[in-house]
């Protein structure tokens, strides 16, 4: 018995302990907590229901948010289509200069975006060192849509390219080989194999580009110019919408709050489902 009592006294001190540690690591948890909330919270609080269903439908809105959501798309669905290949080289083989060639991939995501736009404009603009050949040809990319997609695509595809090959370098390559043995041909153990095993990494990686395209400003502005209807994605709207009109401003940040929030509960969930699989 007095054992026994003497547990019970040790259990009941180790959960008076932890129960205080988890009260003082709150406390010194909330000022960063506060920090990041009272912002977004106050630029809810400041918008209002009322100009937010007002806004909505402004013409710079509807105009900056249609661009945006289709230049975002394509630079999504081009970093798909390019980067997938180059995450499986990545993932499955060795070569000299793959060390150099991922630190040149992941470079877009640490370089300042103002540095990203200039050597977009050194490369394609009208007497960049690819430019000055298209402009011959009287091909422009500068300052036009095509510019938005490429700003976009530059420094979105890394989010893609990471999540592809951290996911295709974590699944188990039995089945692939077991296909490969069968007379299954390297597209058909991709399509039928790989690529059910994977999704969820590509699609968490393509929502990640998609959320960082979708906020892209400063090598868009650089390179591609702020021109309503023709290259004002949403935040280079919100950026002129300080000296035109708040309000505008205020509702585009209220949308693009609303889709990171989205992408990032999607992501959660998709890291879920992996770690639940697992």
């Amino acid at each position: 018995m007095a054992v026994q009592q003497m547990q019970r006294v040790a259990a009941g001190t180790l959960l008076r302990r932890r129960r205080l540690n988890r009260l003082v690591l709150a406390l010194m948890a909330a000022p960063l907590l506060a920090f990041v909330f009272l912002p977004l919270a106050s630029l809810i609080l400041r918008t209002g229901l009322d100009a937010l269903s007002v806004n909505l439908w402004n013409a710079a809105v509807l105009q900056a948010a249609a661009l945006s959501m289709a230049t975002s798309a394509t630079a999504t669905l081009l970093t798909i289509g390019f980067g997938t290949p180059l995450a499986y080289l990545l993932a499955r083989y060795q070569f000299p200069g793959r060390t150099l060639v991922e630190t040149l991939l992941e470079l877009p995501m640490v370089l300042p975006p103002a540095v990203a736009g200039v050597a977009l404009l050194m490369a394609f603009g009208r007497r960049g060192v690819l430019g000055v050949h298209l402009s011959d040809l009287g091909v422009e990319i500068a300052f036009t849509q095509a510019a938005v997609v490429l700003a976009q695509c530059f420094v979105a595809a890394p989010f893609y390219v990471r999540a592809a090959v951290a996911g295709l370098a974590q699944i188990d390559r039995d089945a692939e080989q077991a296909a490969a043995v069968d007379g299954a041909g390297p597209w058909i153990v991709f399509t039928r194999i790989t690529l059910p095993l994977v999704w969820p990494a590509l699609f968490g990686g393509a929502v990640m580009t998609w959320a960082r395209a979708l906020g892209e400003f400063g090598a868009t502005i650089i390179f591609a110019g702020n021109f309503p209807g023709r290259t004002q994605t949403m935040p280079l709207a919100i950026y002129i919408g300080f000296e035109l009109d708040l309000y505008v401003a205020l509702t585009l940040s209220i949308i693009l709050l609303a889709c990171s929030f989205s992408v990032l509960l999607i992501v959660k969930g998709l890291l879920r489902q992996r770690v639940g699989e697992i």
